[in-house]
């Protein structure tokens, strides 16, 4: 048996956008995929306000219990992007203009086209680390374990796949997908007991209904290709055992 040894990470969503739904986050599932490929456990997923004492409260919080925090949102130009001055008072630090991100907004920008809202996407945390943005140039920064990404799906994912380097890793998490007719109810007791011998081996039953046609997907994860290949074995016997059918998972 393997013991998971893997660094943690969590997800901080910032932006009221999220919460009342005008805007559907697809952060999550990006940050969640690439943390499984490198080998880091995404522990949880956090949707806040843009309020600056809510900001510093869970930051400051997640910082010390996990290896990285990762927030995206409220980065931009607008009088309610507050992450960054958020942050810097976690940290209890002054917020600088930053003269290399503002080489870089210099660069990006016609000349006489960068005022100062957007100058402000040059203001960091003091002892920060430039994150590069190669799609609209206004950079992130990372603060010793946080990293602060913008909101926008397509300049986060490039910046954060240009970060990577900066995460150490463990062992990547590998995947297994069972699926059959039988149903979550049914097959419950049986699961619990395969689950109960592969203790390290993560069993996710995910109920499903399409075209009148009711089964179940179940998702097994771990670091050991040993130990994920026996468990998955398993589970096809007890819903063999059970009468059920296995079908290809698409």
């Amino acid at each position: 048996m393997t013991e998971n040894v893997n660094p943690t990470a969590v997800l901080i969503i910032i932006g009221n956008e999220i919460l009342s739904g005008r805007t559907c986050d697809a952060n999550l599932s990006f940050i969640g995929q690439r943390c499984e490929a490198l080998g880091i456990d995404l522990i949880e997923g956090r949707i806040i306000q843009d309020i600056e004492t809510t900001i510093i409260d869970i930051v400051n919080d997640y910082r010390t219990r996990v290896d990285y925090v990762f927030t995206t949102g409220g980065i931009g130009p607008t009088h309610d992007d507050i992450t960054s001055a958020s942050i810097a008072k976690a940290f209890g630090v002054e917020l600088e203009r930053n003269a290399e991100a503002v080489e870089v907004l210099e660069r990006h920008y016609p000349s006489g086209k960068l005022n100062e809202a957007r100058l402000k996407m040059a203001d960091v945390p003091v002892g920060s680390r430039l994150i590069d943005n190669p799609v609209s140039s206004a950079p992130g920064f990372q603060i010793e374990n946080v990293y602060v990404l913008p909101g926008v799906p397509s300049i986060m994912q490039a910046m954060f796949d240009g970060m990577t380097d900066r995460l150490t890793g463990g062992l990547p998490i590998l995947t297994e997908s069972v699926k059959t007719d039988l149903t979550e109810g049914g097959i419950a007791a049986e699961l619990s007991k395969v689950q109960a011998v592969y203790e390290d081996v993560s069993i996710g039953s995910y109920p499903f209904f399409k075209a009148g046609f009711l089964g179940v997907n179940l998702i097994l994860r771990s670091t050991d290709n040993e130990r994920l290949r026996e468990a998955t074995e398993k589970v096809k016997d007890m819903i063999l055992g059970m009468e059920g059918q296995i079908f290809k998972s698409k």
